[in-house]
């Protein structure tokens, strides 16, 4: 499984921002941060990475696990509040598995940021 993952933005003050307001919701927020590089988690681990760089024509998909659907709508609302664009509207994605609820953004560089639960309601 994964431990951590770096994510390559255009603009860190903006996906700084973003991220915060997307991530807060769920628990995340900044755990340390360094010249050009910003480490978000929680529990005093940051596992999701941003830092500054040329970005690419493909974009990356990354999800969120989260521990119940309320926290999902709730990623989802912020999220569109920090600026990003819905890319999906919360709601069972029952072609992954029958309890797959999810909600999918995309932030400032056109990523697609998600969050889902698992959970049967």
């Amino acid at each position: 499984m994964l431990d951590h993952m770096t994510l390559t933005v255009s603009d860190l003050a903006r996906s700084k921002a973003f991220f915060l307001g997307a991530l807060a919701p769920l628990g995340h927020g900044v755990i340390m941060e360094f010249p050009g590089v910003v480490g978000l988690g929680s529990r005093g681990r940051p596992f999701f990475w941003i830092h500054p760089g040329r970005t690419g024509t493909d974009t990356v998909h990354v999800a969120f696990q989260c521990s119940d659907r309320k926290a999902v709508d709730a990623f989802h609302a912020a999220a569109l509040e920090a600026g990003g664009k819905d890319n999906g509207a919360p709601g069972l994605r029952a072609h992954y598995h029958p309890a797959y609820y999810g909600a999918f953004v995309l932030d400032p560089d056109g990523n697609n940021i998600e969050a889902v639960c698992h959970t049967p309601e």
